[in-house]
């Protein structure tokens, strides 16, 4: 079985190309990404709070290999693009959060997707 949700940009091909069949791989590689994007993207949002470009930045940098490890190379682009802009201080700050809120809607949407297909795969195991 293989999920690529392209309206929510999630494709799982490359996750079950290394799995080589393992169910077990994808489940713990689904469970630490669930564990880590909301504490990453948590860190962004408290970080534009609190004008921290500096830690914005440095999360964003963070989440941006998972992003992409999970087929999510829109949300990849676009936390790419509030890395920049954080590291240059954030010049244009009402950007960069308009395309974090708009990233950040989508991961959302991907995490709870996630949720599911997790329960689907370890209730084969």
């Amino acid at each position: 079985m293989s999920y690529t949700l392209p309206d929510q940009d999630l494709d799982l091909s490359f996750l079950y190309e290394i799995a080589d069949g393992s169910n077990e791989f994808i489940v713990e590689s689904i469970d630490m990404f669930l564990h880590h994007t909301p504490e990453l993207l948590q860190t962004i949002s408290k970080g534009i709070a609190e004008k921290d470009w500096t830690i914005v930045a440095s999360a964003a940098h963070k989440l941006k290999p998972n992003l992409g490890f999970f087929g999510m190379p829109i949300s990849q682009a676009t936390v790419q693009e509030v890395e920049l802009m954080a590291k240059a201080g954030a010049p244009e700050p009402e950007l960069l959060v308009s395309k974090f809120n708009e990233v950040h809607a989508i991961i959302a949407k991907n995490l709870d997707t996630l949720v599911t297909i997790k329960a689907e795969i370890a209730a084969t195991l």
